[in-house]
């Protein structure tokens, strides 16, 4: 399945450690926002570091696929619009994002969402899956995907009432504690248990 979404839908603060360790609390429903699909790169190509902008950090995530078009899903029935999983990595302007308030800039930058290669959902142990981030061959996250505050079949019906969810649109479940600061040099990788990885470095940006 070819990554092309018409829109890219976030999940903020979905795991309770990463919402503590940024001095939030966790929210009562969903906390959703977009990333432009022009933030879009692969394995392999760089991340590149806006001048200017601060603190630039990582965040892996489990990625969503949509599979089939999704308008007012059940819960029960959101696994079957998934067409795919992949590793995501949600790269953030921490300084712009506080002091913007909304988040659209800091998310939105050209290279700001390196994906992997999507894998079928029918190939997903769904059970196993987890996140593990790693920066330089280190591990800086790893949770599994029970730890979200909202689960994936949750996250899909509750944004399916909000738009309608086309095939290829991806989902960004939201990140682990542990995010921290890029700077140019660095390799990070993002794997996810039972799907894949996508790994790229990081370098600044050329006026």
């Amino acid at each position: 399945m070819s990554i092309s979404p018409s829109k890219i839908v976030c999940v903020g603060r979905n795991y309770v450690k990463h919402a503590a360790e940024l001095g939030n609390a966790v929210p009562a429903e969903p906390l959703i926002f977009l990333k432009p699909p022009s933030a879009l790169i692969r394995p392999g190509d760089a991340i590149l570091l806006p001048p200017g902008v601060g603190r630039v950090d990582f965040e892996g995530e489990i990625g969503v696929v949509v599979g089939r078009r999704a308008r007012h899903v059940p819960e029960s029935d959101a696994w079957d619009h998934v067409g795919a999983l992949v590793a995501l990595n949600d790269v953030t302007a921490r300084d712009l994002q506080k002091k913007d308030g909304q988040w659209t800039r800091a998310k939105g930058f050209d290279t700001f969402c390196p994906v992997g290669e999507p894998r079928s959902l029918s190939e997903v142990d769904r059970a196993g899956l987890a996140v593990t981030t790693r920066v330089n061959g280190q591990i800086r996250q790893h949770a599994p995907a029970s730890d979200m505050v909202f689960a994936i079949p949750f996250l899909l019906a509750h944004i399916s009432r909000i738009m309608t969810l086309e095939p290829g649109d991806l989902i960004a479940t939201g990140t682990p504690d542990g995010v921290g600061p890029l700077v140019a040099g660095d390799e990070v990788e993002i794997s996810v248990e039972g799907v894949g990885a996508v790994r790229n470095t990081v370098r600044e940006a050329r006026p």
